[in-house]
């Protein structure tokens, strides 16, 4: 009854999104549409300041008094209109924001919602929490040293120990910035941070112990650089990267289909 319960609010949270995302990519194409109109405006304002600088320079006659007057009425109702246009496209923008705001909550509660679906499942859509150190990669290094009961001790007692003593450390900050040739900088790893290298030195640079704990201070850094803990992602495991809602709403859909077939096939 609860994982029907799950179903049903992540199928809600799925058809809310859906509803958002569509207003929100109405907003975004209308505020580009305002802002090539505010620019074409602005350059309208600009030839008619220019036009009347000449008309003001050829004399004082009549003809020339009677254009400027003109002018000068098509340049007012023209900055007139690009103070409503600036007015319309700063509403566009909060309204843009907010629905950013929104999909973020919304994300959040999918978040959520999965975490409840996906008790002790495998899929290829799920929740990963970045920032996280796999024990497995600790036991199974440990099992090269020790025996299997004590490799399991050793393992788990040296994953925890990295976890909460060193990752969620924030005064440890094993970066550092370096320039680029665009005049740019970009963070990189500090490789010769001295944990790391005695980390390196004690379990070596493979895809094991070290290259766990590499990969779990970058995706702090990434997701969370001053809280320093865990933080949930949806995740596409089959292509080991960040989950788009699209993917996760198509999964979502694909599970709760047998879901629904079932609950009508039983009231038949």
């Amino acid at each position: 009854m609860e994982k029907k319960k799950a179903n049903g609010n992540v199928l809600m949270l799925a058809e809310e999104h859906k509803r958002e995302k569509e207003e929100a990519l109405r907003q975004i194409i209308e505020l580009e549409k305002q802002l090539d109109k505010k620019h074409l405006l602005e350059m309208e304002i600009e030839e008619l300041e220019g036009k009347l600088k000449v008309r003001e320079h050829l004399g004082d006659d009549d003809a020339v008094q009677t254009e400027i007057k003109v002018l000068n009425d098509k340049l007012n109702q023209k900055k007139a209109k690009l103070v409503d246009m600036e007015a319309l496209n700063q509403t566009l923008v909060v309204k843009e924001r907010q629905s950013n705001d929104e999909l973020q909550e919304v994300r959040k509660e999918l978040i959520e919602g999965l975490q409840t679906m996906l008790t002790n499942a495998r899929t290829n859509i799920g929740i990963k929490r970045m920032g996280e150190l796999d024990v497995k990669v600790f036991v199974n290094a440990c099992l090269k040293k020790f025996s299997h009961e004590d490799a399991q001790i050793n393992g788990v007692t040296l994953c925890s120990l990295w976890q909460d003593n060193n990752l969620k450390d924030s005064k440890w900050y094993p970066f550092k910035v370096i320039p680029t040739d665009n005049d740019e900088a970009e963070l990189r790893l500090n490789e010769d941070d001295e944990k790391l290298q005695s980390l390196k030195e004690q379990w070596g640079d493979d895809d094991g112990i070290y290259m766990e704990v590499v990969r779990a201070l970058k995706e702090l850094n990434e997701y969370n650089p001053s809280g320093r803990y865990v933080v949930p992602e949806l995740w596409n495991f089959k292509e080991n990267r960040k989950a788009t809602l699209k993917e996760v709403i198509s999964y979502i859909v694909g599970q709760i289909k047998p879901f629904k077939k079932n609950r009508t096939a039983s009231r038949k």
